[in-house]
Parts: structure tokens; C-alpha cells; sequence
């Protein structure tokens, strides 16, 4: 066992793995540190937002490729930052805590993607362009200092309620998101940090993390988590409903809608029943995937 080299480099790790030998082994665990699952979920979710703002198949693709780097860029940003950090909590889901990607290599692709994010986020157009930096910029704000503080849930407010105005703002010309799509995204946002943050409180305390997650206690913190997911799921049902979205597509939004609650539902007893694992934070993905759904079948706009 030994302590990590200059420059991020590694001789070892608490768990005594060793960096991969293999080009694709590198590559996999440097893709690894963008948090696949969540960038993923919000590039998928940008891209249905944007269709329901009408964009064409080629500026659905810009912004796809736009909130992919910047989400990974903000992913790349948490593991190089956080590094010291994981490792000293034996965080088995961190490749850099695995020692199987340097910090060099990490930091590098942060600064990186974010760079390149800013070619497809402004070729939708400065308005579009200029969200989606301030988006991008937010996310990398809690890495580098918010998560410490009160306001650690600031950036996700900020960030989820700006998604679906880069979407309307790519449209050509551009317009600004309906109020209850911009409510809908800062809402979730507080449901995203929350459950995120739950299953790290204790290991996120031993390292002097101490954001509002962590002054509320967990199951406070859990049970704000999934009311704010109830409050989304309604306003959004209330967005369709005020909307000019079809009978078939109400109906969708109506039993979404019931499904997200009982998920709500589900995530309050357990967390009350003293189950706080990442669980949580998976409901909370499978809920983003089914109002995305529960978007896309509607025919609903978000555009005010």
C-alpha cells in the first residue's frame, strides 16, 4: 500500500488496484469518472426537451452533444477534485479512488470537455450558448467549493432549471421555456442533490463536506428529496394539462404522473424505515426517465 506520486500519479491505492495496462482498459475507466448513469439521464432528458420544443434532427444533435460534454465535464471536475477525498473514504465507485486513471488524466479531460462543449452549445445560438455555460458553469461551482456550504443545492436549482431553457433557446428563432418547465427542472434539481448526496453523509462529515443535505439530518433530507420529486411531477402534470397536449397524451401524463407519486411514496418509507443506500438516488433517475416518457408521449410543448 502506498500514497499517490507527484502529479496525480499513483504507485497504488488503498485497495491495492492497479492502473490498467491496456489502452481500452484506460479509456473505460476515464469514462468511468464522467458519472455515466446521471449524464446519461440528462442528455437524454435535453434531448426530449428539445423536441418538444420542435428542433430538427441536426439541432437535436448540437444539443446532444453540448449537454453530453458538459455533463461529463462536470463529472470529470467532482472526481479530480474530490480525489484526496474518495481515497481516504475508499470510494469503490471512483476510478481515480481505484488508482485505474490518474488525476492528471481526469483534470485533463475536465478542462477538456468543457472546452470542446462550448462548439455545439453555441452553434445553437449565443442565448442557447450562453445558458448552457452558465449550466455548466453552476455544476462546477458545487465541485469546487458549494458543496461545503448552505447553498450546496444552489447549482442544481440552477442548472436543472436552466436545462429546459437551453432546449427552447436552441429553436430558431429562440424562445424562452414555459414557467412551470423551468419550476419543473429546479425542483428536480433538489430531489437530484438530496438523494445524491444521502448514502455520503457520514464518509462526506470525516472529510469536512458539510452542505444543506448535511445540516438537515437524513431523513429530513430524504423526505424533502422525494416530496420535491411529488411537487415536480405535479407541476409538470399541471404544465400538460394547461397545454395543448392530446386526450391520449393526458392520459399518459395522468398515470405518469400517479406512477412518479407512488415512487415518491416508496422513497419516503424507506427512507423513514432507515434504508438510505443508493436506492434512492436510482428512484430518482427511474422518476426522471418516466417524465421524460411521460413528456414525449404527451405532444406537449415546453415553450412558454
Amino acid at each position: 500500500m502506498t500514497s499517490p506520486g507527484p502529479h496525480g500519479t499513483s504507485r497504488g491505492t488503498p485497495h491495492g488496484t492497479r492502473r490498467p495496462d491496456t489502452l481500452a482498459a484506460r479509456v473505460t475507466a476515464l469514462l468511468g469518472s464522467t458519472h455515466p448513469g446521471p449524464t446519461v439521464v440528462v442528455t437524454l432528458l435535453a434531448v426530449v426537451l428539445g423536441a418538444s420544443s420542435g428542433l430538427p434532427l441536426d439541432r437535436l444533435v448540437l444539443l446532444a452533444l453540448a449537454v453530453l460534454l458538459g455533463q461529463a465535464s462536470i463529472g470529470f471536475a467532482n472526481d479530480w477534485l474530490d480525489a484526496g477525498r474518495d481515497r481516504a473514504v475508499g470510494r469503490t465507485d471512483k476510478p481515480v479512488a481505484q488508482g485505474r486513471v490518474s488525476v492528471a488524466a481526469v483534470r485533463t479531460a475536465a478542462v477538456a470537455s468543457a472546452a470542446l462543449m462550448l462548439v455545439p452549445s453555441y452553434a445553437l445560438g449565443p442565448a442557447a450558448g450562453t445558458a448552457h455555460l452558465v449550466l455548466v458553469a453552476s455544476g462546477w461551482a458545487y465541485d469546487l467549493g458549494l458543496k461545503r456550504t448552505p447553498a450546496s443545492v444552489v447549482p442544481f436549482v440552477v442548472s436543472f432549471g436552466l436545462l429546459p431553457a437551453v432546449a427552447t433557446l436552441a429553436a430558431a428563432p429562440p424562445a424562452p421555456p414555459a414557467a412551470w418547465a423551468v419550476a419543473v427542472g429546479a425542483v428536480f434539481g433538489v430531489a437530484i442533490h438530496f438523494t445524491n448526496v444521502l448514502p455520503d453523509l457520514e464518509d462526506d462529515a470525516r472529510t469536512g463536506i458539510a452542505g444543506l443535505p448535511h445540516r438537515l439530518g437524513r431523513t429530513r433530507s430524504g423526505v424533502t428529496a422525494f416530496a420535491a420529486l411529488a411537487v415536480a411531477a405535479v407541476l409538470l402534470l399541471s404544465g400538460q394539462l394547461g397545454g395543448d397536449a392530446s386526450t391520449p397524451g393526458l392520459v399518459a401524463a395522468v398515470v405518469g404522473t400517479v406512477v412518479t407519486l407512488g415512487i415518491a411514496l416508496v422513497g419516503v418509507r424507506l427512507v423513514i424505515a432507515g434504508r438510505v443506500d443508493r436506492t434512492l438516488f436510482r428512484l430518482i433517475m427511474v422518476a426522471a426517465v418516466l417524465l421524460v416518457v411521460q413528456l414525449a408521449l404527451s405532444g406537449g410543448t415546453i415553450v412558454a
